[in-house]
């Protein structure tokens, strides 16, 4: 079986530390999927415009291996817990496909690039190849009363982030909040919790450094 690639996600992250863990965590992150050459057809995208959410299947380009555990170690328990790679979102899977839901802005309808998508909330990395788009349907994909597993656990957890506005204003104002709402989710490794480490990642063409102290998170340089 071959999967085509139909399309690139150019976001805010170079590398795989900081991104959020899940879609729609960070909902202001900007993006845009670009579609690949044989797939640049305005009518592949007719009547996209109408739906407010995308499914993305993608793969996890950094994770690509040959073999495969039935166990995983998940972030957010700490990094010690074990957990059945089925019941987790873990990108070491036996196929390294992932699936996020995220909020289609508009659509760009460009000269060179075909119809570029301008999407919201998205979790992946800069360049992750996409292999399919579906539209996200409220009736049949939302489940409001459905069980979270271990993952419930956790799904109010955020950090109350301290970014002074001298350092902020360095950013494009569009990519502010997006920022500001990733770090809230706690970039850090499960197993690292030292106050006094200065953790960094790049972010929108910046590297952005920070500590954590208690439930608090200070940026300290924006360069």
């Amino acid at each position: 079986m071959e999967l085509k690639v139909i399309a690139k996600i150019h976001s805010c992250f170079p590398t795989k530390f900081g991104i959020p863990r899940q879609s729609g965590l960070a909902e202001a992150l900007p993006a845009e999927i670009v579609f690949e050459p044989e797939y640049r057809s305005p009518e592949a995208v007719r009547g996209l415009e109408d739906y407010s959410h995308i499914w993305l299947i993608w793969l996890f380009s950094e994770a690509v291996r040959d073999t495969w555990s039935p166990t995983v170690r998940p972030p957010r328990l700490g990094g010690n817990v074990r957990m059945g790679v089925f019941a987790t979102r873990s990108p070491f899977r036996p196929n390294e496909l992932g699936l996020s839901s995220v909020r289609l802005d508009r659509i760009e309808y460009t000269k060179d690039r075909g119809p570029v998508l301008h999407v919201l909330g998205a979790d992946l990395m800069d360049e992750t190849p996409i292999f399919d788009i579906k539209p996200y349907l409220p009736f049949a994909d939302s489940h409001p009363d459905a069980s979270g597993g271990f993952a419930d656990d956790k799904k109010n957890y955020s950090l109350r982030v301290q970014c002074p506005e001298e350092l902020l204003f360095h950013l494009p104002e569009e990519l502010r909040e997006g920022l500001i709402q990733s770090l809230a989710q706690d970039p850090r490794p499960g197993y690292q919790r030292d106050s006094d480490r200065i953790y960094g990642f790049a972010y929108g063409g910046f590297e952005v450094r920070f500590r954590v102290a208690g439930n608090t998170l200070e940026v300290v340089e924006i360069a």
